[in-house]
C-alpha cells in the first residue's frame, strides 16, 4: 500500500510544501518516497510506497514512454497480469512488472473507462497532460481512501486529510453538518468529512478537474448489482461462490513479500484461511489473532481450533483491558476525523502484532454485508412481526425491557432488547441506522439543538419503497449496508489501523466477481429463518467444521459499557464536563451529563453515545481547537 498526494495549480507549486504533504502519511508508505513536478510546476505529485509488488523497479510517479501521462497510485490491481497481456496485444509497451503501469497503459488506450476493468483496491490520481487534466479515481467499494479540496485556487487531494492539512492554504473548520452525521452514523460518511471544504471521493466514482477552467466532473462507473435470480438453486448457487472464493483467494495472493491472515474464529476469516490453505505451501500458512482476558469479548479458542485444523503457523496474543487503553492515544493520533467505532482498538492491536511477522494480511471482511450476516438482518424482520403485534404485548415488552438489568457483557440480553426497541419505531432503513448508530433522531435534538441539516435525510428519502416483502427487504438491506456502514465504517476502520502499522490488508470476499454473484442470490439463499449467510455457510460445508460455520455471531467488541464505569470514568467526566462543553458550545451540556451519570450509576447503557462523545472530545483536542 501507499500514500499519495499532490495538488495542480495555476500558480505554481512548492517543493517544500509537498514534502510535508507526504510526509505526513509516511506510515503509509515508510520504504520510499517519489516526486513529479510539471516543466511549468503547476503540477505536483508526490508518493509515499510501501513496497509489495515489484521490488525493484515499481517506483513512483510513474509515467508513460513519452512523458505525457503520470500517475500517482495507491492499491492493488489484482487482474494486472491479464490486463498487461490485452494490453501487449495492442501495441502498449511495458517497462516494469508493476501494476501501476498497466493503469498508465489502460488509461491510455481506454480513457476513463479504464477503471471499470480493474479487479482490485485502488485509489490514483494521473495528469494527462495532453488533455490537461487531473483524473482521480477509487475502487468499487471504496477500501482506498481519497480527499480533495479547493484551496487558494490550487485543487489538492491526499490519500489522508493530514496531508491536505500540510499545505498552508487548507483550513481546520469544523463542519457542523458533518459533526451531526457523526454523530449519528459514529463515523463521519462519505463524500463530507470533519472539516468544511475538505470532501471524499466516493466509492465506484472517478472525478475529472481542469485548472485552466476550473471544471470538476465526478461521474460514479459502477453500481453493486442487486438482481436477485429466483431460479438460481442453492446446489448450483454453492459450487459457483466456492469456485469464486477460490479465485478471489488466489488472486490475493501474489505478492513479493511475507503474507498471512486475519482469523478471527468465524466464519469469513475461517474461510479465507482454509481457501489459502488449498495455495499456500504446507506448514507456510501463518494465522493471526489477539485474545482478551475479558471472556465474553474473547473468540481465540476458535481462532486456535481453525489454526490447528488447517495446520497454520499461528500467532496469537492475549491483550487485557489496560493494554487497550493505552494505545487510544495512538489511535486517537492517526485519525483525521473522529470514529467511534471501538473494534478499531483491537483492528490496530491486530495489525500491529502481525506488522511483525509479515507485510500483507488477508482478512474476511465483507461477508456480513453482502451474505446478510449481521443480527440486525434478523432483527429487521422481528421488527416488523412486532410492529403487528396487539398494543398490550407490545406494551408488555416494552415494560418489562426497562426493568431488564444493566449488564456489561457483551451482547448483553437489555443491551440488545433496549436497542432493538429503539428501532423499532422508525421504517427501513432509517431503523437500521438508529440500531447502527449512536444518537437517533430525537436524541440529536436534544443533543444539538441549534442542528439545522438532517443527517438522517437520505434515509428518510429512501422510506418509501423500500421494500414490498420480506425478501426485498433481506435484498435492500445487503445493498444498503455495501454501500454505507461497510464503506464508512468498516472499510475505514481496516484502512486506517492497518496502515497506521504500514500493513497491507486484502478483503477477497469483496473481489468484484464475488460482489456480482452476491448481488443476484435471491433472499432465501442469504437468510433462512435465523440463520445467516445461508450460502456462504453451505459453500464452505467441506472445509470448516459445522460448529465453526454455524456459531452465533460475536464481533470484535470491547468492553466499553464497563470501561466508561471503570478505567475510563474519570477521562470522561473531564472530557464531557458541563463547564467545558458549555465553552466549546456544540452540546447541551445538560443532556450530555444526564447520559453521563446514568451511565456511570449503571442505571442505564449509553456506551454508544458516550463513546461516541467522548472520541470527539479526544480528537478534537488533538486535531482541532
Amino acid at each position: 500500500m501507499c500514500g499519495i498526494a499532490g495538488w495542480v495549480s495555476l500558480n505554481g507549486s512548492d517543493e517544500a510544501v509537498l514534502l510535508r504533504m507526504t510526509a505526513a502519511m509516511a506510515h503509509r508508505g515508510p520504504d520510499a518516497e517519489g516526486f513529479h513536478f510539471s516543466a511549468d510546476r503547476r503540477v505536483a505529485l508526490g508518493h509515499r510506497r510501501l513496497s509489495i509488488i515489484d521490488l525493484a523497479s515499481g517506483a513512483q510517479p510513474m509515467a508513460n514512454e513519452d512523458g505525457s501521462v503520470w500517475v500517482t497510485y495507491n492499491g492493488e490491481i489484482y487482474n494486472f497480469a491479464e490486463l498487461r497481456e490485452d494490453l501487449l496485444r495492442r501495441g502498449h509497451r511495458f517497462a516494469t512488472r508493476s501494476d501501476t503501469e498497466v493503469i498508465l497503459h489502460a488509461y491510455e488506450q481506454y480513457g476513463s473507462r479504464c477503471v471499470e476493468m480493474f479487479n482490485g483496491m485502488f485509489a490514483f490520481a494521473l495528469w494527462d497532460g495532453n488533455a490537461q487534466r487531473l483524473f482521480l479515481a477509487r475502487d468499487r467499494f471504496g477500501k482506498k481512501p481519497l480527499h480533495y479540496t479547493l484551496a487558494d485556487g490550487a485543487f489538492l487531494f491526499g490519500s489522508e486529510i493530514k496531508a491536505l492539512l500540510a499545505h498552508p492554504a487548507v483550513r481546520r473548520n469544523l463542519d457542523p453538518d458533518a459533526l451531526a452525521a457523526y454523530l449519528a452514523h459514529e463515523y463521519v460518511p462519505c463524500p463530507l468529512t470533519i472539516f468544511r471544504g475538505i470532501r471524499k471521493l466516493p466509492p465506484a466514482h472517478w472525478m475529472t478537474y481542469e485548472p485552466q477552467t476550473g471544471r470538476t466532473v465526478i461521474e460514479r462507473y459502477w453500481t453493486f448489482p442487486l438482481a436477485p435470480d429466483p431460479n438460481l438453486g442453492e446446489q448450483e448457487a454453492a459450487e459457483m461462490l466456492l469456485s469464486e472464493l477460490r479465485g478471489a483467494v488466489k488472486r490475493r495472493l501474489v505478492s513479493e513479500v511475507p503474507l498471512g491472515v486475519f482469523l478471527s474464529g468465524g466464519i469469513d476469516s475461517s474461510g479465507v484461511a482454509a481457501l489459502m490453505a488449498e495455495t499456500v505451501p504446507v506448514g507456510k500458512l501463518k494465522t493471526f489473532n489477539i485474545a482478551f482476558t475479558e471472556k465474553s469479548y474473547d473468540e481465540s479458542s476458535y481462532a486456535r481450533r481453525v489454526a490447528a485444523l488447517l495446520g497454520s503457523e499461528h500467532h496469537e496474543e492475549v491483550f487485557s483491558a489496560g493494554q487497550m487503553l493505552g494505545v487510544l492515544p495512538d489511535v486517537i493520533g492517526f485519525l483525521d476525523e473522529p470514529f467511534a467505532d471501538p473494534s478499531l482498538l483491537p483492528t490496530y492491536m491486530l495489525s500491529r502484532f502481525t506488522r511483525k511477522h509479515v507485510t500483507v494480511a488477508l482478512g474476511g471482511d465483507g461477508g456480513d454485508e453482502l451474505f446478510a450476516g449481521y443480527p440486525s438482518f434478523v432483527a429487521s424482520r422481528y421488527a416488523h412481526w412486532f410492529e403487528q403485534a396487539p398494543a398490550p404485548l407490545r406494551a408488555m415488552v416494552e415494560a418489562v425491557a426497562r426493568r431488564l438489568p444493566v449488564s456489561a457483557r457483551n451482547f448483553s440480553l437489555d443491551f440488545v432488547v433496549r436497542q432493538f426497541l429503539k428501532g423499532v419505531p422508525y421504517p427501513e432503513p432509517l431503523r437500521t441506522q438508529v440500531w447502527l448508530g449512536a444518537f437517533g433522531p430525537s436524541e440529536l435534538q436534544q443533543l444539538l439543538p441549534g442542528q439545522v441539516a438532517d443527517p438522517f435525510a437520505e434515509f428518510r428519502r429512501q422510506t418509501d419503497g423500500f421494500a414490498q416483502s420480506p425478501d426485498e427487504l433481506v435484498n435492500r438491506l445487503t445493498a444498503h449496508y455495501t454501500e454505507t456502514y461497510m464503506t464508512d465504517d468498516i472499510l475505514v476502520k481496516v484502512d486506517r489501523a492497518s496502515m497506521a502499522c504500514s500493513l497491507e490488508v486484502r478483503a477477497p470476499l469483496l473481489d468484484v466477481r464475488v460482489a456480482e454473484l452476491a448481488g443476484r442470490l435471491p433472499a432465501r439463499l442469504k437468510l433462512r429463518g435465523r440463520q445467516t449467510k445461508w450460502l456462504l455457510k453451505r459453500a464452505l460445508a467441506g472445509k470448516l467444521p459445522h460448529d465453526i460455520l454455524h456459531r452465533p455471531k460475536k464481533g470484535f467488541g470491547i468492553p466499553i459499557t464497563q470501561w466508561l464505569r471503570e478505567d475510563l470514568a474519570p477521562l470522561a467526566r473531564e472530557h464531557l464536563a458541563a463547564d467545558k462543553l458549555r465553552r466549546e458550545g456544540l452540546f447541551d451540556a445538560n443532556f450530555v451529563q444526564m447520559l453521563l451519570d446514568e451511565h456511570q450509576r449503571g442505571a442505564r447503557n449509553h456506551r454508544k453515545p458516550l463513546w461516541t462523545l467522548l472520541v470527539f472530545e479526544l480528537w478534537a483536542a488533538r486535531h482541532l481547537w
